[in-house]
C-alpha cells in the first residue's frame, strides 16, 4: 500500500518537479553512503552530500576524494547516474521553459493577476484599444479571452491569451474574473448582427455569473438588443452603429469642418469625466461654473438632468443640485 500510494503521489507530480526530487534523493543517498563508508574522509553527512553534488555534476573540485576501492566504486556509480540525472534535469528545465512560452502564445496557461482588465474578442478595436492602453497606462495588465484566435505571440503582445470561450465558466475562470477590475466584450465581426448582440448578451450573463460586481463594457450592434443587454447585467453599452451614422451625417452636411478627425483628436488627448454637481456650485449660472471648473483644466460642456443631456447650454442656465456636469480633462 506504501509502495502504491507513493507510486501515486509521485507519477503525478509535474514532470521538473518529480526530476528535482529524483535528483535531492539520489545525492542524499550518495552523501550518506559514502560518509558511511569513510567516516574519516567525509567526517560528516553534509561533506558527504556536498561531494556527492561536486561529483555528480562534474565539476570535481577535488576537496574531498574517496580513498578506499569501495569508495571509488560509490564514486564510479555516481558520476553515472548523477551525470545523467543532471544533464536529463537541465534538458528538461529547458524544455519546460520553451513549452510554457509556447503554451502562453497558444492560451493555454491560467492568468494568476488581479486588478486586470479583461478583453472579449480579437479584433482591430481590440489591437488598438491594447496599444492605446500600454501608451497611457503601461502597468496596466491585460488579458485576452478569444475563441477564434488560435496563436497570439506572447513576445509581439504584451497581454495574457486565453483561447476558449468566452461563454464557458471554466476559461473565465482561468482569467480569473473572480479578482479583474472591468471586462471589455466586443463585438464578433464573423458573426452577423443579431448572432453578434445574442453572443455578447451571453458572455455578458456568464461574466455577471462569476462577479456580481465587476463593471462589464459591452458593444451592441441591434437597439432592439440593448435593453437585453441591461438586463443580462452590462455596466455600460456601446453602439459603435449609432456613432458611426452620426459622424456619417456630420461628413456628408459638414460646413468646411472635419468632425471625424476631430472627434479621433479629442478621444486620443482628452478624456470624458461625468460626476454629481458639487454643493459649491448649486443654483450658479453655467457660465460661472464653466470658469471655475476652467482653473483646474476641467472644461464644462454641459449637464445631465432628468436622464436628458443637455449639451453647451444657454450661459444664463441655472445649475441644480441634481444636475451631472460633463468635462472633458487631459488624460495626462
Amino acid at each position: 500500500m506504501n509502495l502504491e500510494l507513493f507510486k501515486h503521489v509521485y507519477f503525478r507530480l509535474p514532470r521538473l518537479i518529480r526530476i528535482i526530487l529524483t535528483l535531492l534523493l539520489a545525492m542524499l543517498l550518495f552523501g550518506v553512503t559514502i560518509h558511511l563508508i569513510e567516516p574519516q574522509t567525509f567526517p560528516t553527512i553534509f561533506d558527504g552530500i556536498w561531494w556527492a553534488f561536486v561529483t555528480g555534476s562534474t565539476v570535481g573540485y577535488g576537496d574531498y576524494i574517496p580513498l578506499t576501492r569501495l569508495g571509488r566504486i560509490i564514486a564510479i556509480l555516481l558520476i553515472l547516474t548523477g551525470g545523467g540525472l543532471i544533464t536529463f534535469y537541465i534538458t528538461v528545465f529547458a524544455a519546460s521553459i520553451v513549452q510554457h512560452e509556447r503554451n502562453l502564445s497558444d492560451g493555454k496557461v491560467a492568468y494568476k493577476g488581479n486588478h486586470h482588465i479583461i478583453l472579449v474578442g480579437w479584433n482591430e478595436r481590440t489591437k488598438i484599444l491594447i496599444d492605446r492602453t500600454i501608451q497611457h497606462s503601461p502597468k496596466t495588465e491585460i488579458v485576452l479571452i478569444d475563441q477564434s484566435l488560435s496563436y497570439l505571440s506572447y513576445q509581439l503582445y504584451k497581454i495574457h491569451f486565453i483561447h476558449g470561450d468566452p461563454t464557458d465558466d471554466y476559461y473565465l475562470q482561468m482569467a480569473n474574473i473572480q479578482e479583474a477590475s472591468k471586462v471589455i466584450i466586443t463585438a464578433d465581426n464573423e458573426r452577423d448582427e443579431k448572432q453578434a448582440d445574442n453572443h455578447s448578451i451571453l458572455t455578458t450573463v456568464a461574466i455577471r455569473g462569476n462577479n456580481k460586481r465587476i463593471p462589464i463594457i459591452v458593444e451592441i450592434l441591434s437597439t432592439n438588443q440593448i435593453d437585453n443587454a441591461i438586463r443580462a447585467g452590462a455596466t455600460t453599452i456601446l453602439r459603435p452603429n449609432d456613432f458611426m451614422s452620426s459622424l456619417l451625417y456630420h461628413e456628408i452636411f459638414k460646413n468646411k469642418s472635419r468632425p471625424f478627425e476631430s472627434v479621433l483628436q479629442l478621444l486620443a488627448s482628452q478624456q470624458f469625466r461625468q460626476y454629481k454637481l458639487p454643493e459649491a456650485y448649486h443654483y450658479q449660472p453655467f457660465i460661472e461654473v464653466l470658469y471655475a471648473l476652467q482653473k483646474t483644466n476641467h472644461l464644462l460642456i454641459g449637464i445631465i438632468r432628468d436622464e436628458k443631456w443637455i449639451l453647451n447650454p444657454d450661459k444664463e442656465t441655472i445649475l441644480q443640485p441634481e444636475d451631472i456636469v460633463l468635462t472633458l480633462i487631459s488624460w495626462d
